[in-house]
């Protein structure tokens, strides 16, 4: 418990730099109470998402408020975007997922996971390259097509690489050495059907 004074202004300025969201523990940080924030809720300053994740009210919405919300309700600490929506971050694919897909530590893959989440595992001490997008971050686009290659039809899957090669988000050697340094060679083949 903070002794501090409440900052809700600054647990304000957080949110706004993620799209209005902000955590329960985010809120702890800043001296928020449960109970101020209880208060808050229902003076309609703040809405209650889900469990731990509020919103500052009337902030305006944005496309990928759906990925935002169940990223940080999975723990922004543990998990990364991945898979198909890290593709559509990335504006390699028209898809919309239909699932958000994250990618967490093996150690975090008991985590309680929101409806329409796809959780995905690592190995603990492997050193995942991310990049950021719309303030959330994101597998890097080598390992996102890596990732990928099997899931999508083969033609959309060729494509979001060319794209990806197009607009200098990766080079054909790092696609490779992604594909080889975890030895899905065979994604290569999707990837690169004229090979």
């Amino acid at each position: 418990m903070h002794d501090a004074k409440p900052d809700i202004r600054g647990l304000e300025a957080d949110a706004y730099q993620q799209s209005g969201y902000f955590t329960a523990e985010q809120a702890s940080e800043h001296g928020v109470s449960p109970q101020l924030l209880n208060h808050h809720v229902k003076q309609e300053r703040f809405e209650r998402i889900r469990r731990g994740l509020y919103r500052v009210r009337g902030f305006p919405t944005s496309q990928h408020d759906d990925m935002r919300e169940k990223w940080m309700a999975v723990g922004m600490d543990k998990a990364v975007l991945s898979h198909e929506s890290a593709l559509a971050l990335l504006e390699l694919s028209d898809n919309v997922p239909d699932r958000v897909h994250l990618l967490v530590p093996r150690r975090h893959r008991g985590l309680r996971r929101p409806a329409g989440v796809v959780l995905h595992t690592r190995p603990d001490d492997e050193q995942v390259t991310t990049v950021w997008r719309d303030g959330m971050p994101l597998t890097a686009p080598a390992r996102t097509l890596v990732d990928v290659a099997d899931d999508l039809q083969p033609e959309q899957a060729a494509m979001a690489a060319q794209q990806a090669l197009r607009l200098g988000l990766l080079t054909r050697r790092q696609l490779e050495q992604e594909a080889e340094s975890r030895g899905k060679t065979r994604a290569l083949e999707t990837l690169f059907p004229e090979r």
